[in-house]
Formats: C-alpha cells, structure tokens, sequence
C-alpha cells in the first residue's frame, strides 16, 4: 500500500519530504493532546506546521508519509502512534483537492462513488454545547454507511485552519472524508493570513486554560513563515492504519497494526 501511495504522488509530481517527528512547539488545538518528551519537546501530531513552513520557503507540492503521535488516543480505531499521510497542493481549493483524496482512496480500496454532505445535516442544533456537538457528529460519522462520504461546510467556530467561505463566513472550506462509518481524512482550503492564525491560536489557549489543560506557547517560527508568504494551497491529513482497515475488511486497528502498546 506504501509502494501505491507513493506511485500516486510521484505521478504527479508531489515530493515526498520528511520533517522532525520530535520537535520544540506543538499545536493549541484544545482537542488533540501531543506526547510530551521532557528535556526535548512534543511528538508532533502531525507534520502540518513543518510542511506549510516548507511551502512558505518555496517547497512545491509536497507530502509526508510517517508517523505521528498522540497523548491517550486508544481504542479500536486509535493508537497513540499511527501512520499519517498528509500532503498539500498549490493553487489547489477544497473541491479540487477532495477530487484528489477521492483519486488515491479509488487506487487504494477500488472504485466507488462520493457523495457531500453538510455539517448541519448531520448535527441540526449547531446551538448545542461544543461536547455535544461532537458526540453528536462522532454518531452520524459512524451511521455514515455503506458508502463514502465527504462532510462540507464546517461552521466557522470549527474551522481550525482553514478559511472561511468568502461567500458565507458562517463556514468554513473545510471536509473530512467518511468510508463506510470511519472518519479517515481532514482537509483545509488553507487559512494564509498569519493575524487571524495568532487569533485562533490564542483562542485555543484560552479554550485550555478554561477545560483545566496545559495552555501551549505559540509556534513562533510558524508564524514568522506565515508572515513571509503561504502560497495558495490544499491540504489534508490521512489515517494510513484506517485507510488499510479498509482495504482488508478490518474492524479495529489491532487487525492490522503489528505491535501496540500492552
């Protein structure tokens, strides 16, 4: 599966780049805990903010195909390391890029249709608590089958990264890619302007500090490439362990994952 996926990209002329798997800052998102290594940093929970500094410097297309790791994920489709394979496009938008996604799922499982749903047709009370919410999506995701699924139109309190629709800044061009219950991929229209990036950020920080977490130090040289320039781009990140469950017909990720923790 490795060998296709890399087939895939070098047919399009994607360079695959390998980034530090350990490194000094870590990301603020208030739902995604990272490893802490006392003395050298965190285990990065993905190659984002390293990729998109590369893209900053003038990178073309690239992807990562690697591990990533985070603190307390286990369970039948979690594992606190796991394979990631995220890659970013330029000039590339979120309909192009899930075009892409659904190109190198095709390669990898066969041939299948797509179809898009909204966030809000799968949570209609976007007024309920933020836990709620996510209950309440973590369901739909799971009654998402038969079938594969792309999920659009994120409001614009979840955009993480990405940008807000120009035309309805109520959401934002995000998606996340469901196979038949199991959310394998997120993808972002990427959000370029470096001063709303510091805004979400120390949004995040303030969502810690309230839930009783670790407040986290802001990706300074993160930000500084932003400054510099980040090209128009797509990217997105995906689960490899899942995408092989897939492929094999698999219930858990202890199927087809070789050694895990215990």
């Amino acid at each position: 599966m490795f060998s296709q996926i890399r087939e895939f990209f070098a047919e399009r002329d994607v360079l695959e780049v390998h980034v530090p798997l350990l490194g000094s800052h870590t990301v603020t998102d208030p739902d995604v805990e990272a490893i802490t290594v006392p003395g050298y940093g965190f285990l990065q929970t993905s190659p984002e903010y390293y990729l998109k500094r590369l893209l900053a410097d003038g990178m073309p297309g690239c992807y990562q195909l690697a591990p990533a790791f985070r603190h307390d994920e286990q369970g039948r489709l979690h594992n606190p390391e796991f394979y990631l394979l995220e890659w970013y496009q330029l000039g590339y938008n979120a309909d192009r890029l899930m075009s892409e996604v659904a190109q190198l799922c095709d390669l990898i499982l066969g041939p299948a249709d797509y179809q898009q749903v909204t966030y809000a047709q799968l949570v209609p009370d976007l007024n309920a608590p933020r836990d709620q919410l996510d209950l309440t999506f973590a369901l739909a995701c799971e009654s998402l089958k038969p079938g594969r699924f792309f999920i659009v139109d994120y409001p614009a309190e979840q955009a993480a990264l990405a940008r807000l629709h120009p035309q309805d800044p109520s959401v934002a061009e995000r998606f996340e890619l469901v196979i038949d219950g199991v959310e394998l991929a997120n993808g972002y229209y990427e959000l370029s302007d470096p001063a709303e990036h510091r805004r979400r950020f120390e949004q995040d920080n303030q969502i810690r500090k309230a839930r009783g977490l670790a407040t986290r130090q802001l990706d300074e040289p993160f930000l500084a490439a932003l400054q510099a320039g980040l090209p128009e781009c797509a990217g997105v990140a995906l689960g490899v362990d899942r995408l092989l469950m897939q492929k094999l017909g698999a219930k858990s990720l202890d199927e087809v994952m070789a050694f895990r923790p215990g």
